[in-house]
Parts: C-alpha cells; sequence; structure tokens
C-alpha cells in the first residue's frame, strides 16, 4: 500500500505526507488506542480527490490564513498547511488533538488548537478569537478564510457566526457540511428549506454548492450527503447593512420573524418580542414604506425585500 505522497510546500519544497485512507486511519487508532466518536460528529474524509477539491476550491495561496476546525488526524490540515501563509486547527478531541500536532510537526506556520471552537451558540471561543487576532497582527496582509471538514453539529452557529459578527474579517469559507444544511444555506424565497440562516448568507456573501458527497467518502460513514460549500463573503453588501442599522440588528429581526415563520408579518410585528421592539420598534410603518403586504409570512420575502424592511 502507498502510504505517502510528494507534495510542494509554501516554499516550493517537495513534503511528504501520508495519505490518510480508511486503511491508514485504522491503523492510526488502533496504534493510538482510539476510535471515531459519532457524539463529536467524527466523520473522516477519505477520498482523497475530495480534498484536493476543498483545496482548490478555497485557492489557497500564502497570503491566507486558514481557519481549520475538526482538524481530526490532519488529513486536510497537511495541504492547507503546504499552500498557506498560516494555518490555525482547532480540535476538541484531545486524542486528536495529538495526532493532528504530529501530522504538522513540520509546518511552522501551523498552530493546533485543543478547544471547542465555540463558547456558546453566539459566541467563537475567545482562545480562537485571540490566536487569530495574534497571528493577522503579525502580518496584517494575511486573510482569514475557513476551510473545514465540518463536523455537522456546529456548522450553521460557526459559520453564522463569522458572517454577522466579522470582527475577524473573513473572506471566504469553503466546508464540507450537511447537504439538508448546504441547501438550507443557499435557499431561496418560497422554497421549504428557506429560513434566517438562508437570508443571512445571501446578504452577506456569495454561496455556491460545489459537490454533493455520497456517505461513502467518508469514514465511519454518516447516514445523510453532504455538500462541499463555498460562501464568500461581499462587502457591498455588508455595506448595505452597515448603513441600515448594523448588520447584528438585521440578523436580530430576520432571525425573530422567521421564529414565527407561519404567522403574518403583521401578526408577529404586532406582538414583538423585547429583542424584535428594541430593535424595530416601528414594525407597521416599516411594512407600509418597502411596499410589503403584511399578510404575508416571512418565508414568502426576497433577501432584497427584508433588506428594504430593515433599511
Amino acid at each position: 500500500m502507498k502510504t505517502n505522497d510528494s507534495a510542494l510546500d509554501g516554499g516550493g519544497n517537495v513534503s511528504a505526507r501520508p495519505r490518510q485512507t480508511q486503511t491508514y486511519l485504522r491503523g492510526l487508532f488502533f496504534r493510538a488506542g482510539i476510535a471515531p466518536r459519532h457524539a463529536l460528529g467524527q466523520n473522516f474524509l477519505i477520498d482523497l480527490n475530495i480534498l484536493d477539491l476543498i483545496v482548490e476550491t478555497a485557492s489557497i495561496g500564502a497570503d491566507d490564513l486558514i481557519l481549520e476546525v475538526g482538524t481530526g488526524a490532519g488529513a486536510l490540515s497537511t495541504m492547507l498547511a503546504e499552500r498557506a501563509g498560516g494555518l490555525i486547527a482547532v480540535e476538541v478531541d484531545p486524542a486528536m488533538a495529538r495526532l493532528a500536532t504530529a501530522a504538522l510537526k513540520n509546518a511552522p506556520a501551523a498552530r493546533v488548537i485543543e478547544a471547542d471552537i465555540l463558547k456558546n451558540k453566539n459566541t467563537i471561543n475567545p482562545v480562537v478569537v485571540e490566536a487569530i487576532r495574534a497571528r493577522l497582527a503579525e502580518s496584517p496582509a494575511l486573510k482569514l478564510k475557513l476551510t473545514a471538514n465540518l463536523p455537522y453539529h456546529i456548522a450553521t452557529p460557526l459559520i453564522i457566526n463569522l458572517l454577522v459578527h466579522q470582527e475577524l474579517e473573513l473572506e471566504s469559507a469553503t466546508v464540507t457540511i450537511q447537504r439538508e444544511l448546504a441547501e438550507r444555506l443557499a435557499a431561496v424565497a418560497g422554497s421549504t428549506a428557506y429560513g434566517s440562516a438562508s437570508v443571512i448568507v445571501r446578504a452577506l456573501a456569495e454561496i455556491e454548492i460545489v459537490r454533493i458527497l455520497p456517505p461513502s467518502v467518508f469514514w465511519p460513514r454518516p447516514k445523510v450527503e453532504s455538500a462541499v460549500v463555498s460562501i464568500r463573503s461581499n462587502p457591498a453588501k455588508r455595506s448595505r447593512l452597515e448603513v441600515s442599522g448594523g448588520v447584528e440588528r438585521f440578523h436580530t429581526i430576520v432571525r425573530e420573524l422567521f421564529l414565527h415563520r407561519r404567522k403574518s408579518l403583521r401578526g408577529v410585528l404586532a406582538r414583538p418580542s423585547a429583542a424584535l421592539a428594541a430593535s424595530f420598534p416601528e414594525g407597521e410603518a416599516r411594512l407600509r414604506a418597502a411596499g410589503i403586504d403584511g399578510m404575508r409570512r416571512a418565508e414568502t420575502l426576497s433577501v432584497d425585500e427584508f433588506l428594504a424592511l430593515v433599511s
């Protein structure tokens, strides 16, 4: 069995890294006395062509700082480290963090952080934020990109947090996520998958579902299909939201309206929650100004109509 693959690192030097096939991972985990943990969403990409696709889609170069979440044993990490100006790899499982650290031992610009990426649903772990800030302070020209095989259960809050609370100025995200989530993020008004996450992503970025992935490209195999998704921040879209009261305000209003997606907009706005009342006190007047029928429901509004309503 072939166990090594030659590749060029960022300095043009040839390096050797393991080809993390299923056979390789089984042997590696056996020797380490560990096994994939379903509770942590550990499904490892074993199709090397998909790993190549992720790296190429992300267009990684020496001017990029990569945030990788769910590092696992380091298969994608080593490929990222070969091309990027820096890599911050976040792994919550101590055993996997040790394996990733070993895989990246010859990558001086890579750092493995053993931590949960999220402090809570709405906050990225401050330890990770500080590590990114410190690296960007050292090299201000670096651009932050999220590139990862994301554990399903953290994908939505992580992507939305990075887009909405963009203190870190995320340029793009190239990730594998559950197909159902990918379709929700890319959904348009009127579709069953359309929701607050769809509106937030499309209001701030461009999104493309690059490829649908069958369960067979992972080990252990998940019970659902996955997708490679590309999300690219759009500064012009963000500026429009900043002018109309801010991204976080927009997020609050959209999320609140979708919490009552089966009710009319007029009905939701007539009895607003504390959060909605604070950020959007004149709902009926806004509906009239935007030319939106108050009997419509949130799920029928396009992104442009949400923008007109909030601005």
